[in-house]
């Protein structure tokens, strides 16, 4: 196949890239080239900004030069290009999505978006949230909002990508799939900062603010969200997907693992109102997998890999 991966050079989209080579496939990664942060982008990206430096390409993949939110550059780089699938890994607003659909829809036979847990950020459910609880085709667009102010695609980081995903999936019809992303763990070079926050609060046995009901989430190692990816490129399903490990994660489960790895001691101090630690939910968002699992992919349990996950993370700092 001949795939287009849309920043794919950076944390699990690396992943991606190197397995999909591995697998005889014919990449080609379009960035900026430029190792510098994107401006206004909000913090814990699932693949991240920056969007990566021209040599941190693989040499087996091809490379390509443009801006995304650039369309007439965009057009200019790709040329006469066409790919079986297209896999944008930064995809945030409805415009870029409007935009992508514009210069692919003649280009590819299928758009594959990262997208993510937080198009359910209105959610609050005790059962596992399922795809259908955010139809796309119901979402309003309003390309009219401020999506180049960073402070407001900050604070509508799940709106930007629940409008990314309502422009896809919109008439006429385009055949594509949004992969929601759970919260994403592992890795030497997660960029969050998330793990290190609760290490050191650990260390010095701070306390770690959760709110007063504190609810499980769904968490997916960094390298199974990759082979989820790789499989879901080969696959022709499309529409919206959750993908996520099994056994939802506390903020004790995540604590209690860091502390036997870092030693210290765990406080956890609930409050009613402020700021809470990352990995603490005051509402039940997490997700249902089993579109994904009836699909055909077989998802491991976050018990399997929490301690991996962390050990790389931590042993990177």
């Amino acid at each position: 196949m001949n795939i287009l991966i849309i920043g794919g050079n950076r944390y699990f989209g690396k992943r991606l890239t190197a397995r999909l080579l591995e697998s005889g496939h014919a990449v080609t990664i379009l960035n900026r080239g430029s190792s510098r942060v994107l401006d206004g982008l909000p913090d814990g990206l699932p693949d991240g900004a920056p969007d990566g430096a021209p040599n941190s390409v693989p040499d087996r993949a091809d490379h390509l030069l443009a801006d995304r939110n650039d369309e007439a550059a965009l057009e200019t780089a790709l040329g006469d290009r066409t790919f079986d699938v297209v896999v944008d890994q930064v995809c945030y607003t409805p415009r870029q999505a409007a935009i992508a659909r514009r210069v692919f829809g003649p280009r590819t036979g299928r758009y594959l978006m990262t997208s993510t847990v937080e198009v359910y950020e209105y959610e609050d459910s005790a059962a596992p949230v399922r795809e259908e609880a955010v139809d796309p085709r119901t979402v309003a667009v309003d390309l009219d909002l401020p999506w180049d102010e960073g402070e407001f695609l900050d604070a509508h980081y799940g709106e930007g990508k629940r409008q990314a995903e309502a422009v896809f999936a919109a008439e006429p019809p385009f055949p594509y799939t949004a992969v929601r992303v759970a919260h994403v763990l592992g890795g030497g070079d997660d960029f969050t900062g998330r793990v290190e926050h609760y290490a050191r609060r650990i260390r010095a046995g701070e306390p770690i603010s959760v709110p007063a009901v504190n609810h499980p989430a769904t968490y997916v190692y960094v390298e199974e969200i990759a082979e989820f990816l790789a499989w879901a490129v080969e696959t022709e399903f499309t529409g919206p997907v959750n993908a996520h490990s099994h056994g939802p994660l506390t903020t004790a489960d995540i604590c209690a693992e860091i502390e036997r790895q870092v030693g210290g001691k765990t406080v956890l101090l609930e409050v009613e109102v402020g700021e809470v630690s990352p990995f603490s939910f005051a509402r039940s968002y997490g997700m249902d997998n089993s579109r994904a699992t009836a699909l055909g992919f077989s998802f491991s349990n976050s018990a399997q890999w929490l301690p991996q996950a962390l050990s790389e993370t931590l042993g990177a700092r």
